[in-house]
């Protein structure tokens, strides 16, 4: 029984939100956590201004490919976490489960790297307050 706690960052297309939380997640908590991420719905492909913004600031998820959730990884996960207010994940016992509900800078007419930025940074300050949590 591994006594490192694990998370499953889940979002739609599993190809921006929860692929940026799981890359900011790897970079601030290393090893220490279990990372995972899933869509509800996958996409095809990482958003590239997602992955481009967090370049920006030393996280790579240009390897990364969109999946669905498996429900033996869902059954092994300490935490799943939804991203935004489409994504939702029918709940078994055992996880706990948590809703981001994130910024979305485009309903204030902010678009492109600009509100990609601003998505990235709300959740580095959440994935911050979970690996405290966690610790």
């Amino acid at each position: 029984m591994s006594t490192t706690p694990s998370v499953l960052f889940v979002c739609v297309k599993n190809g921006g939100k929860s692929q940026m939380a799981a890359g900011l997640m790897r970079k601030v908590a290393g090893d220490t956590v279990d990372v995972h991420s899933a869509g509800t719905r996958p996409g095809s492909a990482v958003n590239g201004l997602s992955a481009e913004a967090l370049l920006e600031v030393g996280v790579d998820i240009t390897a990364e490919r969109p999946q669905a959730i498996d429900p033996d990884l869902l059954a092994r996960m300490d935490v799943v976490v939804t991203l935004g207010r489409e994504a939702t994940v029918d709940q078994i016992d055992g996880p706990r489960y948590e809703n981001w509900d994130t910024d979305e800078p485009s309903n204030r007419g902010i678009e492109g790297m600009e509100r990609m930025r601003l998505v990235r940074d709300d959740i580095a300050a959440r994935v911050d307050d979970l690996v405290r949590r966690l610790a």
